[in-house]
């Protein structure tokens, strides 16, 4: 198991949290072993769980449903952290982006909206978070990684 080296924040303020799952989703699996989701209200504030540079947003769909099928319609910001880490944001709403490529953030900065858009699964509403590191060239080649909480 390969842990964060950075410390993160929770991307959401607790009091907006319904409840959080490592589990539930039946992506959770494989790369995504340690992904997260943060079950949460639509339009609820995502932070930045650590200082770093926007690196992606896509924000542009409105559709999201519970099969495998719609998750090439889920909305997302990626930022770039020091160490090589990079945290990911997904399902947010569309136009739901508050930043853009190349933007610098800080820790706890809101960059974003919560939505229900791609491949939510039966979970509803939620925020999929993760912390992954590149090994190859494509967009897929990446492993999440454990993430340290700063406490």
């Amino acid at each position: 198991m390969i842990s964060t080296k950075n410390r993160y924040i929770y991307p959401i303020n607790k009091n907006d949290i319904a409840s959080i799952t490592y589990t539930k989703s039946p992506a959770h699996k494989g790369k995504l072993k340690y992904a997260v989701d943060f079950i949460i209200k639509e339009g609820t504030k995502i932070k930045a769980a650590l200082s770093g540079i926007v690196i992606d947003v896509k924000q542009n769909s409105d559709k999201g449903g519970i099969t495998k099928k719609y998750d090439k319609y889920g909305n997302y910001i990626e930022l770039r952290h020091k160490h090589k880490e990079y945290s990911i944001y997904e399902h947010i709403k569309k136009n739901g982006s508050l930043v853009k490529i190349g933007d610098k953030v800080k820790q706890g900065q809101v960059i974003g909206h919560s939505g229900k858009t791609g491949w939510t699964a039966l979970l509803g509403p939620h925020l999929h978070f993760d912390v992954h590191k590149y090994f190859g060239y494509g967009k897929n080649d990446y492993k999440t990684l454990k993430i340290l909480w700063k406490k």
